[in-house]
């Protein structure tokens, strides 16, 4: 009875999905492609209107206050000073904080889920992993406010202060996790295995096969994790907001109140208004120009290395 059941919705499911494909061969090819290319020129088109909004408004004024005064270090509305440059640092400082931490713990994670992690569980502790990625920016704020910045303002801090670089860097290291451990365990899974077998016929270990066979053969989709961590790093706006402090001066420690440029933008994009407000549209300028010359960089590492691989001389078996 058992079989016969499974063998009836087995046959409805093959049904249906012959249905489904009859529907599609019955689409027109001429539909499809009109689809397809529409969605892709959707895509251009939105990425043209950001460009001209964020170019449009914000060039002007920086020609109109000049580099010096939006370069500058001083942030100061009511005095006419439009200085980022603390900012852009604090941006950095903090991206590259996150990004070591974030890169550091979440590499080893997926060498762990990989090879020396037992394989019945790695599909749930992936899926945990996963669900980080789904919890609101807000949320990760609120868990740095009440527990990292407490712990960094009571046992860690020479001076008493809680907010600042190290306490942002914790909470979006921990925001990055699911994208540097899911992007390279899925580069680490794409390794022929016989690699991993070869270096073990040659008389290596399984740690020794594993980082420094696998892993260098992985390091393409290793960096697209990487360069998807600095991403988000250097965007990340609400849970930073509130642990860093906001303000806006030169950074010259881990625990002191500092402000990001993404921070600057949604401080005062509501309530800011004339000059102040196209400052905040020529921040975002400079950001989106940084994420530009981010995924150049990405493109033209990889380019290289196709390169290379091209050249790289052939020999007989």
């Amino acid at each position: 009875m058992m079989n016969q059941t499974y063998g009836l919705i087995k046959a409805r499911k093959g049904q249906r999905r012959n249905n489904n494909a009859a529907a599609l061969s019955g689409v027109p090819d001429g539909v499809m492609r009109g689809t397809f290319m529409f969605c892709a020129a959707f895509s251009i088109f939105a990425l043209g209107c950001i460009c001209v909004f964020l170019f449009a408004s914000g060039l002007p004024f920086i020609g109109k206050i000049g580099l010096s005064n939006f370069f500058g270090r001083t942030w100061h509305i009511d005095s006419g000073a439009y200085g980022i440059l603390s900012m852009i640092v604090t941006s950095l400082y903090l991206t590259a904080l996150a990004t070591v931490m974030g890169v550091a713990i979440g590499l080893l994670t997926a060498i762990g889920l990989f090879k020396f992690c037992p394989k019945k569980i790695v599909p749930s502790i992936r899926q945990m992993i996963n669900l980080l990625a789904g919890i609101p920016s807000v949320i990760y704020g609120l868990f740095g406010l009440t527990v990292i910045v407490p712990f960094l303002r009571e046992y860690i801090s020479p001076n008493g202060v809680g907010f600042g670089l190290l306490a942002a860097s914790l909470v979006v290291s921990i925001m990055i996790l699911p994208t540097i451990v899911s992007v390279s365990l899925d580069a680490l899974n794409a390794v022929p295995k016989n690699y991993y077998e070869g270096a073990l016929a040659l008389g290596a270990t399984s740690e020794q096969s594993v980082f420094k066979v696998t892993l260098p053969a992985a390091k393409s989709g290793i960096l697209a994790a990487v360069v998807l961590a600095i991403g988000r790093a250097i965007g990340e706006t609400m849970a930073v907001i509130m642990v860093i402090g906001n303000s806006p001066v030169m950074p010259r420690g881990l625990f002191q109140s500092v402000r990001t440029m993404t921070a600057n933008i949604a401080l005062g994009a509501i309530e800011l208004h004339g000059d102040a407000a196209a400052a905040l549209v020529s921040t975002g300028v400079v950001l989106f120009t940084f994420t530009l010359l981010l995924n150049i960089s990405f493109s033209l590492l990889k380019g290289g290395e196709k390169r290379v691989k091209k050249r790289a001389p052939k020999t007989d078996p």
